[in-house]
């Protein structure tokens, strides 16, 4: 069926009967030729689903009835962060799209010093403004109860900061003194949200994976192959899901 995410769209509570659409929605239930009577999911945006059908189409609305109101099935036990390396060209694109239909929470790209693309504060909201609306479609595509949240920072510094007020923040790192993530994960026990930091195209720096160490970071390795930055990501975010029983 056809998913919307329309946050705050009359839900003033779980026994809202009707659904008003407007605006770019709307436009696209003509462009997709639904009809009245035809069925859709209508998504609040916090993991809510409104299976809903169709009773009116006019121009620039359309109108549903609620059939049925439940959780989202798609939603993980687990908030994942991810917390990514800036790379060049669309390989940020890749990371966001695969981590949204891997159930990632949230997604943040971090500039630090092997990084190749630098940005500035107007460039970083540009960019993530771009990322937001890829997480939107493959939050769509994927069947998602919310859109994952997609942010930039400009220092490393920021990235372990938001990585260290999670339950567990692990550090992916291709050599060193490091445990498995499986490992990692079962020490941890039973975690309600998590951090996935990983690097851009070159790696972390020595000293970067000293800091994530001392702010009481892991640092993981996931077997002994060495992955692409835009690989990376998705496969340990593909491992925590299978760890935590959400694949």
């Amino acid at each position: 069926m056809p998913r919307f995410f329309i946050a705050g769209a009359n839900f003033g509570s779980s026994n809202v009967s009707t659904v008003n659409i407007t605006g770019a929605d709307a436009d696209h239930i003509r462009v997709l030729r639904m009809r009245v009577g035809e069925h859709l999911v209508i998504c609040d945006g916090n993991g809510v689903d409104r299976h809903c059908r169709l009773t009116k189409i006019g121009d620039g609305f359309a109108e549903c009835e609620v059939d049925e109101t439940v959780p989202c099935p798609a939603e993980a036990s687990v908030d994942v962060t991810i917390l990514a390396g800036l790379p060049k060209g669309e390989r940020a694109d890749y990371i966001v799209q695969k981590c949204t239909e891997a159930g990632a929470k949230r997604i943040v790209f971090f500039v630090c010093d092997r990084c190749v693309v630098k940005l500035d504060a107007k460039g970083a909201d540009k960019k993530a403004q771009r990322w937001q609306r890829i997480a939107e479609e493959a939050a769509k595509q994927s069947g998602r109860g919310i859109i994952p949240q997609v942010d930039v920072v400009l220092s490393y510094a920021e990235a372990l900061d938001i990585a260290v007020k999670t339950e567990l923040p692990l550090l992916m790192y291709e050599t060193g003194d490091r445990v498995a993530m499986k490992d990692a994960m079962q020490k941890a026990g039973q975690f309600k949200s998590s951090a996935i930091i990983t690097g851009p195209e070159g790696g972390f720096e020595k000293y970067e994976v000293d800091l994530a160490s001392a702010a009481g970071i892991q640092a993981c390795a996931m077997g002994p192959r060495i992955l692409r930055c835009e690989t990376a990501p998705v496969v340990a975010l593909t491992a925590m899901m299978y760890e935590t029983g959400n694949l």
